[in-house]
Parts: C-alpha cells; structure tokens; sequence
C-alpha cells in the first residue's frame, strides 16, 4: 500500500472537435506510438488503420459554465443483500438507453468533476452508449486543495484514502455488480474506462473478463505483470509523469493477443498526471488539444470494442 500511494503522490506532484475546462466541485497519431515523432516499431499496432475518421462533439472549454447533458440518479445495486451496509447511492448517467451498450467510467480519487462528467457526455454521444460513473466514494473524494501534500496530516488521509475509499478489493466487486445489472437490463457489451487510481481499477477488472474492452488515462501504480492477466482489449494514455518503460512492457505483451489489433496506446509526453480529469486545466490550449485528442481516441476504441 506505501509503494502504491508513492506512486500517487509522484504522479500528483509533478480538427475541431472540442473541450472542457477548469474545475468544479460537482459536477490519430498512431497508436502505441510513444510522440508524433517516434519511429515505429515492429510489435506496434495501429489500431486506427482502415477505419473511418470519428470527431467528438465541439467541447466546452470554460468548465464552470459547463451544463452536464446527463444527470444524477439514484443509484441501487444488484445484489441489494452483499451491499447492504454500505451502498453506492448515487451515479452520474448520461447518453441513449437501448443501444446494448454500456460504459462505466471510474474517476480519479477526486470524485466528480466537471472535465470528466463532459468526457462522458462526449464519449456517450460519440459512441450512442449509456454512461455511467458511479460515486464509489459515497461523497467522500480526496480533497484535491490537498495537493501537494506538504504536512503530515495530508500525508495521513492520504494513505487512510487508498486503504478505505480507494481500496480495490471492496469497489471491484461495486463494480461487477454494476455490470451483472447492466447486463441483466439489456447490456450485450460493456466497457470500463478509468483515470489515475480508476486507470488501475481497470486495467485489473479486465481480467475478470466480465469487459469488452477497457481504458485506463494517465493510470497510476502501474505494474507491467498485470498484462498477463487481461482477457479484452486496452487504450492505455499515460502522461509525461508516468513510467513509459513500464508502459512499453506492458503493451508488448497486451500486443500479443489475438485482439492486439483493437489495443491502442499513446504517450502523451507533453501533459501532466491528470490531464483528462480533474486536473485538467482546458483554458491551456495544450491541454485543450491533448484533452480533445484523448476522448476521440477513447470514442473511437469503445466504437469498435463494443460494436
């Protein structure tokens, strides 16, 4: 747990299509190439090759003026009995029902903001899917005025964050959950994206295989081994803070299934830990692009994935 929320705080301190910007409290390249620039390599895939070209809806770039397309729900589980004692409540859902497609998001360890609830709007519109965030932290997000860190109490409820609100062995099963729902209302394919410690979270319930593909974007605690262990394909989007030796490992391997075709991957070398989410500051016309560049990649991964 101390090596993971290391990890964390590394990664924390550190065309037209369009965008959201700023924060608020609620609310091609080819791919698995590591720059516009790299040279590509044998075991690269390009997963855009022979499709046709896809563009998100244009985005809102001042993201407190941001209006969400969706809304917030009620949200009950499946297997009422195994969670009863302390319930999801509520979800952010957004985009058409009927579709036979569905797709989860997990945010970062700061809950629901405005740049990811708009990339689910995006990403539901592009894809004509059913999105879904739950609140796995029952209201309860890190504070993100927190970061940096830089007393020993923020340190403290930093670490007692990861081992209750963050801790994957009790929000997988949340998750599986919502997925034996969906699928029991007429989902024929799911798929699971997630940002930072989410990122995690996905690319691990990947190998339950209950996912027709996942995404993780600018994922933290990243761990090459967990490669081994996949069962759909992947979009991976790691920023300048992560490990890309970790991240080529881990692809070498992900290229090797019989899906690789489908996999996507691109480093973004000019953007920060948290670029696609509640970090992201869209009135930065980088990180305007870059967040615009991601969720056409993400759109057009689930488009295939789940069609």
């Amino acid at each position: 747990m101390l090596s993971r929320l290391r990890t964390v705080l590394h990664h924390l301190n550190r065309d037209k299509a369009t965008t959201v910007s700023g924060t608020s409290s609620l609310i091609r390249t080819a791919s698995a190439a590591m720059s516009s620039d790299a040279p590509k390599r044998a075991d690269v895939i390009d997963a855009f090759a022979g499709r046709d070209e896809i563009s998100i809806p244009p985005v809102v770039s001042d993201t407190e003026s941001y209006k969400p397309k969706g809304e917030f729900v009620s949200f009950e589980h499946t297997d009422k009995e195994k969670f009863a004692k302390d319930p999801i409540t509520r979800a952010y859902v957004t985009g058409p029902t009927g579709t036979g497609k569905t797709i989860i998001v997990i945010f970062d360890i700061f809950g629901f903001f405005n740049q990811t609830v708009q990339g689910a709007d995006l990403i539901a519109e592009t894809v004509q899917a059913k999105v879904i965030m739950p609140d796995f932290f029952r209201d309860q997000p890190m504070d993100i005025k927190l970061y940096p860190p830089t007393t020993d109490d923020a340190k403290k409820k930093i670490s007692t964050f990861f081992q209750v609100q963050g801790n994957f062995g009790d929000r997988i099963p949340e998750l599986l959950d919502l997925v034996k729902g969906e699928k029991n209302n007429g989902a024929q394919k799911v798929g699971l994206i997630g940002y930072c410690w989410g990122g995690k979270m996905s690319v691990l319930a990947n190998a339950t295989g209950e996912f027709a593909g996942t995404a993780s974007v600018h994922p933290a605690m990243w761990a090459r081994a967990d490669a081994e262990k996949l069962k759909a394909p992947v979009a991976i989007y790691p920023s300048q803070d992560e490990n890309k030796e970790e991240f080529d490992a881990f692809m070498e391997i992900a290229n090797k299934y019989p899906w690789a075709s489908e996999n996507d991957y691109k480093l973004y070398d000019n953007m920060f830990h948290g670029w696609a989410a509640a970090r992201g500051d869209l009135s930065n016309a980088d990180n305007l692009k870059a967040y615009e560049d991601v969720y056409t990649r993400l759109s057009d991964f689930f488009k295939n994935t789940l069609a």
